[in-house]
């Protein structure tokens, strides 16, 4: 039976548990990345044992912040958590093991599954980093480190204060968590300011291939492995690309379809929630997220995704 509860109840949680194992979700992004080292340096404060399960799928950009965190292969939790995954098929497969025994989730979706035992949820947050800073702020000291990573947590979320859904909140918690006395510009530079080479690439295909649709304000760009390939790109070139085409002038609504080297094609939806509830259309295609932004995988060649995701844009507009 799922329980939900509040912040300060996650809190005594975690107080009167131990042998922590932390789950992040697939294709992990800062946000998850960032809950999961914030909160498992918070546990290892107050003298609990504590780890994150190691993600293959985590990048460059991120693993940094899981240095020296990640749990050994023999290692045996007590308790299982999981932060930023809204639904079971966002558990990478080492997470399956885990998923009918999740004890407490930590989650900001509005499309949350309640998975686990225990669910401390808030959709209004922007970040689940707000709520995972809320929650181990009631016993843990905000290190530099510890700091930095909810920082991280945050900072991407709201696409370095940028999207809809940054707030007054996102702002004070990102300004408490500087405060803890980590350098941000060195991080703001690496994950807002700096693009490799072979990233400038891809986006020149992108514009290439765009399609824009609704007179110039829905924009659809396609990432085929052939492009990937082309140009030698990595995942950690990939990073954070559904973000590209709501830089451009005009664009309300966004769609990046990506082909995934098992044969999917990865759906991301970043939208102006007063035209476009992007939570609603992913739906549609068994995914979800927030109202403006949101993703699914979906089966079949990129012409019929394609053709998938229009449908179901047009039918949550005639909703």
């Amino acid at each position: 039976m799922n329980e939900t509860i509040t912040p300060r109840q996650a809190a005594e949680f975690f107080q009167t548990h131990d042998s922590y194992l932390i789950l992040t979700h697939v294709r992990p992004d800062g946000d998850t990345i960032g809950c999961a080292a914030g909160l498992c340096r918070a546990l290892r404060q107050i003298g609990k044992t504590a780890h994150i399960l190691e993600n293959p799928e985590a990048t460059e950009l991120f693993t940094p912040y899981l240095e020296g965190l990640t749990a050994p292969a023999d290692y045996a939790p007590e308790t299982v958590v999981s932060v930023d995954i809204s639904s079971r098929s966002l558990f990478p497969e080492g997470a399956r093991q885990y998923l009918a025994r999740v004890d407490l989730a930590i989650d900001h979706h509005p499309s949350q599954e309640f998975f686990a035992r225990a669910t401390c949820l808030d959709s209004g947050r922007a970040a689940c980093g707000q709520l995972v800073y809320e929650i181990v702020k009631q016993f843990a000291q905000i290190t530099p480190e510890l700091g930095e990573a909810l920082y991280v947590a945050v900072s991407t979320d709201c696409g370095c204060f940028q999207y809809s859904n940054t707030d007054a909140a996102a702002h004070r918690a990102a300004a408490e968590l500087m405060e803890s006395g980590f350098d941000p510009y060195p991080v703001n530079r690496r994950l807002f300011r700096t693009k490799t080479f072979k990233r400038l690439k891809l986006e020149s295909l992108l514009v290439a291939g765009m399609e824009l649709r609704d007179n110039g304000t829905t924009a659809l760009v396609y990432l085929t492995r052939e492009m990937i390939r082309q140009v030698g790109a990595s995942e950690r070139d990939m990073d954070n690309i559904s973000g590209f085409v709501g830089q451009i002038e005009g664009v309300k609504n966004g769609v990046t379809l990506k082909e995934t080297e098992d044969g999917h094609v990865k759906i991301s939806l970043r939208t102006d929630p007063g035209d476009l509830n992007a939570t609603a259309v992913c739906a549609l295609l068994g995914g979800g997220g927030h109202a403006a932004a949101a993703g699914a995988m979906a089966e079949g060649a990129m012409a019929e995704v394609r053709q998938a995701v229009i449908h179901a844009m047009e039918q949550v507009r005639g909703s």
